[in-house]
């Protein structure tokens, strides 16, 4: 395998060994950003590698934070709270994470910004994070349909009391990020728990954020300090090599190093109930995240329903968990999860029909699908859509098929890790 505009995955026998995964991404983003505004300097290391947290550093230094970077290493030189002007229009390329959280920080900021993505991020909704914003006192327009480019300007803002109509962990962020600069305490109520690294992540850097259910509150006017910080393996990575060597009885794959927040390990709830074998050792705690080791052993896998509360929770993990719905006893259905539609693309409709595309029995819904189990499938070509997720999810799915799989734009894999495919060439054993 190669990481090139087409991959070729060949079947294997199963996976084992050991593997450390570059940081996550959402809180590489998060620190990032504070960073930008906190006092002093902030050193991360082991900072995610894909694409999408460079277009965050890019970003901050056309708005006057500099940084540095070496290796896996980011110092971040803060500005205190009042960033500068940029001088053109902000490139946030594929990142929906970067112009949704950064326009919390824009919001507080006495001058307008444009930001703009490529072709895949201008398709995404950002109405949802333009209401609460809007609401505070920031001014933003927006193209067609409330989606991207964006123009932002910012200014004194108001607390606000906001009940989010979707759960969202980049508006939640967004929301507290702006209400560092906000008149007041506001606060934010999610529909149901989503990721809460935004909370962590000013706490952190030294900001009272309080929790209470699903409701986050933070007082504006606090001063933030930069941090040295380790960021943890990316969980939302390590889905892919979880499912990999669930696919195998016999399976024995080891990862260090590994974010184990509970808001984004349910996948290793959901592993387990369906028969994989799953322990995790030398668990500690950094800047509030949990981190540890976990250890994989491949059984035979049964079958779930994805609904609710499990769904936000595994927004992420879905793509790959349908990959390898097939090859389980029961097979997996999947509800309450539209937003899948309005992701990098429409990952229900990419799912459907890689599946098809592999040979395997789909039933396609709007907020869903459901995957029969005990399907025998075969490689295939499969379209990757420009989706990250997507390329590396049917890298998975090729593992256990019959004959070759050509993953399309494969090279989608960069905006969230660029190694990925040398990381599960070393994994496969033939």
């Amino acid at each position: 395998m190669t990481e090139s505009l087409t991959a070729v995955v060949c079947p294997c026998r199963n996976i084992a060994g050991s593997l450390r995964l570059p940081g996550d991404k959402s809180i590489s983003h998060r620190y990032a950003m504070l960073a930008a505004i906190a006092e002093g300097s902030t050193r991360l290391e082991n900072f995610s590698t894909g694409a999408d947290c460079s277009s965050t550093l890019g970003c901050l230094k056309a708005l006057g934070a500099e940084w540095e970077r070496q290796g896996t290493t980011v110092v971040i030189r803060g500005c205190g709270p009042d960033l500068r002007a940029a001088k053109a229009a902000l490139d946030c390329g594929n990142s929906g994470s970067t112009m949704r959280m950064l326009c919390g920080i824009l919001a507080g900021q006495e001058f307008s910004t444009e930001l703009t993505g490529d072709e895949s991020l201008s398709r995404r909704p950002m109405a949802r994070v333009i209401t609460p914003l809007a609401a505070m006192g920031a001014s933003i327009t927006a193209g067609e349909n409330g989606r991207p480019p964006l123009r932002i300007t910012g200014g004194s803002l108001k607390a606000i009391d906001y009940k989010m109509p979707v759960a969202s962990a980049q508006v939640k962020s967004a929301v507290l990020f702006a209400g560092l600069f906000a008149d007041g305490e506001t606060r934010v109520e999610e529909p149901v728990r989503t990721r809460d690294h935004g909370e962590l992540a000013l706490r952190a850097f030294g900001a009272e954020v309080k929790r209470q259910g699903n409701v986050a509150q933070i007082v504006g006017g606090q001063k933030l300090h930069g941090i040295e910080a380790h960021v943890p393996g990316d969980i939302s990575s390590a889905a892919f090599f979880l499912c990999a060597a669930a696919l195998f009885p016999g399976s024995q794959l080891v990862i260090d190093g590994l974010l184990l927040n509970p808001t984004r390990a349910r996948l290793l709830d959901v592993l387990v109930a369906m028969g994989t074998h799953i322990s995790v050792t030398q668990v500690e705690e950094q800047h509030g995240e949990l981190v540890g080791t976990v250890q994989v052993e491949g059984g035979e896998l049964g079958g779930t329903t994805i609904s609710g509360a499990d769904t936000a929770a595994l927004i992420d993990e879905i793509p790959v968990l349908a990959a390898i719905a097939p090859y389980s006893r029961e097979g997996i259905e999947i509800r309450d999860a539209r937003e899948l539609r309005v992701k990098e693309s429409d990952r229900i409709a990419a799912l459907a029909v890689n599946l098809r595309g592999m040979g395997a029995q789909v039933e396609e819904r709007e907020d869903g699908l459901k995957i029969p189990g005990g399907q025998k499938l075969h490689g295939a070509e499969i379209n990757s859509f420009g989706d990250h997720r997507i390329a590396m999810a049917f890298a998975v799915a090729a593992l256990r098929a019959t004959g070759e799989t050509s993953i399309q734009k494969a090279d989608a894999a960069v905006i969230s890790y660029p190694g990925f495919f040398e990381a599960l060439e070393s994994a496969v054993k033939r």
